[in-house]
C-alpha cells in the first residue's frame, strides 16, 4: 500500500530535479531511465527559455568594437597587400621548379678586376673603398708552410710599417692602404685596418663562426726622415709583388735595419740648410745680399736655439716660440740701427722655415677622403705651431715698436718683381727644404726642378696676369701634386717627397709677417685681414696638391675598370 507522503512528495521532486538537475541529490540512486534534460548539470545554467537569446548573442558577436562598420554598411574589402619582408628573403611567386630568369644588367654583373699591372697603392685603395663582401680574396702567395705565418706576428708587422709612414707625415688613408696591402700579401682576409692621429689598430676574423683577432698600436713620436719613408714604401711594394716571396723574418729584418739607419744629412747640414731656406725665401720677397745673409743667420740661430730647448724636453709649441725669434730680432735690431734693409724680408725669411706646411696639407688631404678626426687632430696641431710661431714674434715686435723700430705694414705692397732671381731662389728654397725633410739625394734634382715650375706658375699668373694670389697658388699647387703623384708613380715610391718641398716658395710667410705686425702696432683690422689671407693661402695649398693627385690618377691605369672605376671615399651626397 502506498504511503499518501510520498504521493505527495513525488511532484515536488520531479519539479526539484527539472530545476535543479540531479546533482541537487534529488534523484534515486540506481534509476535506468536518463532525464532528456540531464545534459544541464549546473545549477548556473540559463533556463529553457533564454537559450535562444544566448545563441542570438552568440552569432553577433564579431560585432564588438565601436569603431567597427555597421551591417548594413559593409563595403567588400581589398586583399591585403603582403608587406615587404627581407631583402634576402624569395618572393610569394618563387618556385624552385619554375624559377623565373635572373635578372643582369645591361652592362652585366660588374667583376671586379685587380690587374696587377697597375700599382699597389691603387689596387689597396680601391678595395678599402669596397665593402667587406665585394672583395676579392687574396691570393696566399707568402707560405712558410702549410699553415700560412701566425696571424698575430702578421698584425704586428703591418702595425710596425703603419707606425713608421704614420710618424712620417703620410696621409691617414695611404698608411690604411699600406696596412691593407701587408696583411694582403700574407694571405689574410677580412682584414679592417684603422688609423686616427696617435693610434693604429687593425682587426681580422678568420671567418664567419671564428672569434677575430685585433692588434693596436700607439704613435707618440713624430719624426721628418723620408729616406726612411721611402724605404718602408719599397718593403710594402716588395710585398705586394706576387713574384717577389718576401718571408716573415726577412721583413722584420727589413724593418729593424731601417730603424737602425742613421740620417742622411748630419746635424749642421740640417742648421745651413735651414739658413739658406732663410735667405731664399728672404729674396723672393724682394730681399738683397743683406737680407739673404741676416735672414740666414737669424733662422740658423733659431734653429740651434730650438734644438737646445729640445734636448731639455721642453713641447714643441715652446720650440717654435723659441725658433721665431731670433729672425725677428735681427729684423727689429737693422730698423733700430737705421740700416737701409728690408727688415720685413728678413723676418718673413725666417718664418718660412717654421710653418707647417706638410701638415697642414696633410691634415686637409685626410678631411677630403673623409678621416675627418685625424684631420681635425692635424689642423689642430698646425694651430698649435701657428700660435707659437705667432707668440715668438709678436713678443720680439711688441719690444722693438716700444724701442721705436719703424716697421711698416704697407711694405708688403712694394715687392719688387725680378723673375729670374726668384725663381733661382724657389729652386734653393725647395733643395733646402727637401734637405731639412732628410730626402733621399736622388730625389733632390726632381723636387726641386718642381719648387721653381711651381713659383713660375704662380709668378706668370699673380705678377704677369694680375690673377688673385689665392688662385694662382691653388692652380700652382695643383701642379706640384699632379707632378710628384705622377714621379712616384714611376717609381713606385710615397708622393710625399716630390710634393712637400716643392710647396716651400708658395707658404703664406710674408701674410704671415704682416698681420702680426699689424697686430703688434694696435691694429687689428688689419692684421686680422692679412692673416685670413695667409689662411686662405695655406687652404689654397693644400687643396691644390690634394687636387692635383687626384686628377693624376684619373688619367691613369687604374684596377676595378669593369666595376665603375675608382670609387670614392663616400658617395654620401650630403645625406
Amino acid at each position: 500500500m502506498a504511503d499518501p507522503e510520498a504521493e505527495d512528495r513525488k511532484p515536488q521532486s520531479d519539479e526539484a530535479r527539472k530545476a535543479f538537475g540531479p546533482s541537487a541529490g534529488l534523484a534515486a540512486p540506481g534509476s535506468a531511465a536518463v532525464d532528456e534534460d540531464s545534459s544541464i548539470t549546473s545549477e548556473f545554467a540559463l533556463p529553457k527559455g533564454l537559450a535562444g537569446a544566448q545563441q542570438q548573442q552568440s552569432a553577433d558577436s564579431s560585432t564588438t568594437s565601436e569603431f567597427s562598420v555597421p551591417r548594413g554598411l559593409d563595403v567588400t574589402q581589398a586583399p591585403p597587400v603582403e608587406q615587404e619582408g627581407s631583402a634576402f628573403s624569395l618572393p610569394a611567386t618563387y618556385s624552385a621548379r619554375q624559377a623565373p630568369p635572373a635578372f643582369t644588367p645591361p652592362n652585366g654583373i660588374p667583376a671586379v678586376s685587380l690587374t696587377k699591372d697597375a700599382p699597389w697603392q691603387d689596387r689597396m685603395r680601391t678595395m678599402l673603398r669596397m665593402p667587406v663582401t665585394e672583395r676579392p680574396a687574396p691570393e696566399p702567395v707568402h707560405k712558410e708552410d702549410d699553415s700560412g705565418p701566425a696571424v698575430p706576428r702578421v698584425l704586428d708587422l703591418t702595425l710596425r710599417i703603419g707606425e713608421l709612414l704614420l710618424a712620417g707625415g703620410e696621409g691617414a688613408e695611404d698608411v690604411e692602404t699600406a696596412m691593407f696591402a701587408v696583411c694582403r700579401s700574407y694571405g689574410l682576409d677580412r682584414c679592417e685596418p684603422t688609423v686616427t692621429f696617435t693610434l693604429l689598430s687593425i682587426s681580422h676574423q678568420p671567418s664567419l663562426v671564428d672569434d677575430p683577432v685585433t692588434a693596436s698600436r700607439t704613435v707618440r713620436r713624430r719624426g721628418t726622415d723620408y729616406t726612411r719613408l721611402a724605404a718602408v714604401y719599397r718593403l710594402v711594394d716588395d710585398l705586394s709583388d706576387p713574384e717577389t716571396a718576401i718571408s716573415l723574418e726577412e721583413a722584420y729584418g727589413r724593418l729593424a735595419e731601417m730603424r737602425r739607419n742613421r740620417h742622411p744629412y748630419p746635424g749642421w747640414v740640417l742648421t745651413a740648410s735651414g739658413g739658406l731656406l732663410a735667405g731664399a725665401a728672404s729674396v723672393l720677397v724682394g730681399g738683397d745680399a743683406i737680407v739673404f745673409v741676416a735672414a740666414a743667420l737669424g733662422a740658423m740661430l733659431g734653429d740651434r736655439l730650438a734644438w737646445l730647448c729640445a734636448g731639455r724636453g721642453l713641447p714643441e709649441f715652446y720650440q717654435f716660440t723659441v725658433a721665431a725669434m731670433p729672425p725677428a730680432a735681427i729684423g727689429v735690431a737693422l730698423t733700430v740701427a737705421h740700416v737701409d734693409v728690408k727688415a720685413s724680408a728678413v723676418i718673413t725669411g725666417g718664418l718660412f722655415a717654421l710653418l707647417p706646411g706638410r701638415a697642414l696639407v696633410a691634415g686637409v688631404q685626410d678631411g677630403l677622403t673623409g678621416f675627418y678626426i685625424t684631420a681635425s687632430a692635424r689642423l689642430l696641431e698646425v694651430m698649435y705651431f701657428f700660435v707659437g710661431i705667432v707668440a715668438g714674434v709678436l713678443v720680439v715686435l711688441y719690444f722693438g715698436v716700444k724701442l721705436g723700430a719703424e716697421l711698416n705694414p704697407d711694405a708688403a705692397l712694394n715687392i719688387s718683381e725680378r723673375p729670374l732671381l726668384q725663381i733661382a731662389a724657389s729652386m734653393l728654397l725647395s733643395l733646402t727644404f727637401a734637405v731639412l725633410l732628410q730626402q733621399e739625394r736622388s730625389t733632390v734634382l726632381a723636387v726641386t726642378l718642381n719648387g721653381g715650375v711651381a713659383w713660375s706658375v704662380y709668378g706668370a699668373m699673380h705678377y704677369a696676369g694680375g690673377i688673385s694670389p689665392v688662385a694662382s697658388t691653388a692652380v700652382a699647387a695643383g701642379l706640384v701634386g699632379l707632378f710628384g703623384q705622377l714621379l712616384s708613380r714611376y717609381r713606385f715610391a710615397s708622393a710625399l717627397p716630390y710634393t712637400t718641398a716643392a710647396i716651400g716658395p708658395l707658404l703664406p710667410g710674408s701674410a704671415t709677417y704682416f698681420g702680426l705686425l699689424s697686430i703688434a702696432q694696435n691694429e687689428v683690422d688689419k692684421g686680422l685681414v692679412s692673416l685670413t689671407k695667409a689662411a686662405a693661402l695655406a687652404m689654397a695649398i693644400a687643396i691644390g696638391v690634394n687636387l692635383g693627385s687626384e686628377i693624376s690618377r684619373l688619367f691613369l691605369r687604374l684596377p676595378g675598370g669593369s666595376a665603375g672605376g675608382r670609387r670614392a671615399a663616400k658617395r654620401t651626397r650630403g645625406f
